[in-house]
């Protein structure tokens, strides 16, 4: 297990690296920006050493006024390069996201919608944006300046050896003390980062249910069990910024001892006569320029930190859920629909819901599928949508199995309202559209009418443009529903899978499900309707029998109703012969 589990990471982090790789030849320029900047920064050590040196020595105010105009020219250059390499690093940044967003999204959405138990895809958003903001951020900029340190310390050495010792000690105790902050600070950053997301997803969760937890008198429960989220999300973070506080308190004012140091060090070696003032001030610069990338890498550990840990989970969920090869456009689907032996197994469990199920389906015929909770019929909607892909057989529409449609090709073929129907921030035009950002008026009015829901909406305040919420704000719950329809109903789906749909309806909603599905009979769709209420499955054809993910029975309508009405008075017959034997 630990085995595959490295293989993932591997094989998402090699997917990471690519992306990372596609902006290359932006790195180098960077590399190359930052030499010259880095180069430029020995303007300084140099202008001092020229002026306590030279200048102050021979009285020359046209040597003081050209070098001072020099030291402009090379300092507005310098300028420019860091301003350059900043904004390159901020496209990087900003392009490394944008290239990954809809990966990543997709591979979020693909493993919640699956049941599957990766953690990875609660946050994977986050750890992108983390990742952008590592490569956006001072401590990746210092990482460039760090090899160009050697050099620096080099020029201290020129001075004096003895200067030099004490820089290079100087930045041993630094690297030491950003090793102890890497150490010390990884699992209060890891704990805080957990704690911050549960407690957010709790309180989203509070606040996607507040009508319930209104009309029930939970909000003093929700609150408390909401703070103590919280507060354990502010202990964290208020220990790992303690921890990352210390750290960064010590590096800055070792940093200024250490100059302090350098000047008392090299104020020493002048009145010995081992060296000049001029070189004493430069080699204190050149010091706190030698040390400054260090320092800034202590400072910014929490984004390196939290970077580094984004692009692990990140590496974990692409490996995990590997990008769908694509896949050759085919035709329109005719509403044919065949399962050969289906079996499904839910993401994340080791037993199936649905075993060896077989039935085919042709234009304009409405299935029924029945059954007690929990005999699989919400696992079979799934599996027909391509939610849930089955574990052996195959379903297949047209004749081609449904994995070898795009996820939203095939999702346009098909019409899908869940047991729980979800609407989405933005107006209901916006919802029965499937929140296309070009919506089609006249398909999503087409859409409305076949589901009996275009006077409901236009008694509406703002009729198509009324702004719903996730909630569904002042809908009621048979509203929603009848919404939903239209959305499954949008864009002309060859096949309909209806979950529970008139479980919110009232009588006229039902009449008018009903009034929709033979509507669809009759234009050759396909229609299957997962019910536990009668009147769902009125205008169905045929009858699929789900006890215990088997097909106990299929056929016909009326013929599947007598069979299992027979067997059960079967089965009652020989429970009342067996008590009166007792």
């Amino acid at each position: 297990m630990r085995q595959d589990d490295d293989r993932t990471a591997r094989n998402g982090g090699a997917e990471l690296l690519a992306v990372r790789h596609e902006g290359r030849a932006l790195y180098w320029a960077v590399g190359i920006f930052s030499f010259f900047v880095n180069m430029l920064m020995l303007t300084g050590p140099l202008y001092m050493l020229n002026v306590y040196d030279r200048v102050l020595g021979s009285r020359s105010v046209e040597t003081l006024i050209a070098l001072s105009v020099l030291v402009v020219f090379l300092y507005g250059l310098m300028g420019v390069l860091d301003f350059v390499r900043g904004r390159v690093m901020g496209r990087l940044g900003a392009r490394f996201q944008a290239r990954l967003d809809r990966r990543v999204f997709a591979a979020t959405l693909q493993a919640q919608s699956q049941n599957r138990a990766l953690d990875e895809a609660k946050t994977g958003l986050r750890d992108l944006e983390a990742v952008q903001r590592l490569i956006t951020s001072p401590a990746l900029m210092a990482a460039f300046d760090l090899p160009w340190t050697p050099l620096f310390f080099f020029g201290i050495f020129i001075f004096h050896p003895a200067m030099g010792w004490l820089a290079i000690a100087g930045g041993v105790v630094l690297v030491g003390v950003a090793l102890a902050n890497q150490i010390v600070t990884k699992k209060p950053l890891e704990t805080a980062n957990a704690a911050s997301f549960q407690s957010e997803s709790l309180g989203a969760q509070i606040r996607g249910e507040a009508e319930m937890v209104q009309a029930l008198g939970m909000r003093g429960a929700a609150f408390d069990r909401w703070q103590v989220a919280r507060g354990a999300s502010l202990d964290a973070t208020i220990g790992a910024s303690d921890s990352a506080g210390t750290f960064g308190a010590a590096t800055k004012t070792f940093r200024l001892f250490l100059q302090s140091a350098m000047l008392g060090l090299g104020a020493y070696l002048v009145l010995q006569g081992e060296m000049t003032a001029g070189a004493m001030i430069a080699g204190s610069i050149l010091m706190g320029r030698a040390l400054a990338p260090i320092e800034t890498i202590v400072g910014q550990w929490a984004v390196f930190q939290r970077g580094r840990e984004g692009w692990g989970r990140l590496s974990r969920l692409l490996g995990a859920i590997p990008e769908e090869p694509a896949r050759t456009a085919l035709p329109a689907p005719r509403a044919i629909i065949t399962a050969d032996s289906v079996t499904v197994i839910p993401p994340g469990e080791q037993q199936a819901s649905l075993r060896l199920i077989s039935f085919a389906v042709q234009p304009g015929q409405a299935v029924g599928v029945i059954g007690i909770s929990g005999a699989g019929k919400s696992t079979l909607a799934r599996a027909l949508t391509g939610v849930w892909r089955p574990a052996g057989g195959k379903i297949r529409l047209d004749g081609a199995s449904l994995d070898q449609y795009d996820a939203d090709t095939l999702g346009r073929h098909i019409g899908y309202l869940p047991q729980r129907v979800q609407l989405f921030d933005g107006t209901i035009k916006d919802n029965i559209a499937r929140m296309s950002m070009t919506p089609d008026d006249a398909a999503v009015v087409a859409a409305a009418k076949k589901a009996a829901a275009h006077e409901m909406i236009l008694r509406l305040p703002d009729g198509y443009d009324t702004r719903v919420t996730a909630g569904g704000g002042r809908l009621s719950g048979g509203q929603i529903q009848r919404i939903g329809l239209a959305r499954a109903m949008y864009g002309d789906p060859v096949m309909l899978v209806l979950d529970e749909p008139n479980s919110n309806l009232d009588n006229d909603g039902s009449l008018a499900l009903n009034a929709a599905i033979r509507a669809a009979k009759a234009e050759g769709k396909a229609v299957f309707i997962m019910a536990h209420r009668p009147a769902a499955i009125q205008e169905c054809d045929l009858l699929l029998v789900i006890e215990n993910g088997a097909r106990r029975a299929f056929g016909p309508k009326d013929e599947v109703l007598r069979e299992v009405l027979q067997n059960a008075q079967d089965v009652t017959r020989t429970k009342g012969q067996s008590a009166g034997v007792q």
